[in-house]
């Protein structure tokens, strides 16, 4: 019995927490979480986490943000550097320079940035070095 609760205690500890800026809300600063982010408000600063990033509809970001997934509807203007998945849906603007492993993008969403794909970049890297020009992989 007190094994079994010493169990779930564990679990929900390990669980990340979600931090949450709901609409209406405006915040400047800099933040560093393990936790996920859901910004519906507006926030002007510098986001870190290890966690992931969820801009809903009425959000808007300003400045930086580091992280390993973003899932974008809203607004964004500044440098972003993920090392997973960024996904942006049809109603997102994404204005600035982006570092990602992977880019999701649906019809209708505005991109308009300077944009590294870490994966491309290492393999093109490790290509051009050990390889000859006529073994490259192309899409």
């Amino acid at each position: 019995m007190f094994k079994d609760n010493k169990k779930e205690k564990q679990s929900a500890e390990g669980l990340s927490s979600q931090n949450i800026i709901s609409q209406g809300t405006k915040i400047v600063g800099d933040f560093n979480s393990e936790g996920d982010f859901r910004i519906d408000g507006t926030l002007e600063g510098n986001i870190k986490t290890s966690g992931k990033v969820v801009v809903g509809k009425s959000g808007l970001v300003k400045g930086t943000l580091q992280g390993t997934d973003a899932y974008f509807e809203g607004k964004f203007s500044g440098k972003i550097a993920i090392s997973g998945t960024l996904t942006l849906k049809s109603s997102a603007v994404i204005e600035g320079e982006v570092v990602a492993g992977k880019l999701a993008v649906e019809p209708g969403a505005t991109f308009n940035v300077t944009c590294v794909m870490k994966g491309t970049v290492k393999e093109m890297n490790k290509g051009g070095q050990q390889q000859g020009a006529g073994s490259e992989k192309t899409a």
